[in-house]
């Protein structure tokens, strides 16, 4: 693998991390709806990545290298869990029985999958960092 290579990995790591920290943030944003213009309370969203081997042949025109690969996202998708419910007669949304339904979101979860979203995103600006030094190195071995 070329070292451009290398950094056009790493590149596509960084937009599909940016698109699961955006998701995130939505689903934190919304930890308290209860209602949502579709009916109900807010569904978590989820991003699921693929493995990209052509993510590159469509940008640059076949310059990728057989078998490496790359990442994107292949979709974001509502999680299935359901939703929590709790007591509390006063709420406009709640039902006759003054039950609440809330969003399916936990926000700890939520917070270790940013955690985990942003140290993936880090380690891949370092290779990223560390292919623009060994690109520089072996300008420099050439003069």
């Amino acid at each position: 693998m070329d070292i451009f290579t290398a950094i056009q990995v790493s590149a596509s790591a960084l937009s599909a991390q940016r698109t699961r920290l955006n998701v995130i943030s939505s689903n934190l944003a919304n930890v308290g709806t209860t209602r949502t213009p579709e009916g109900g309370p807010y569904r978590k969203q989820d991003v699921v990545f693929r493995s990209s081997e052509n993510i590159f042949d469509r940008q640059l025109q076949g310059a990728m290298q057989a078998g490496v690969k790359g990442v994107e996202v292949a979709e974001i998708r509502p999680n299935d869990r359901s939703f929590r419910t709790i007591y509390q007669p006063g709420h406009p949304d709640a039902d006759a029985n003054g039950m609440l339904v809330l969003p399916n979101i936990n926000v700890m979860e939520e917070v270790v999958d940013m955690m985990t979203a942003t140290r993936t995103y880090e380690a891949n600006v370092s290779a990223i960092k560390s292919a623009q030094r060994m690109a520089l190195k072996a300008l420099e071995i050439g003069r």
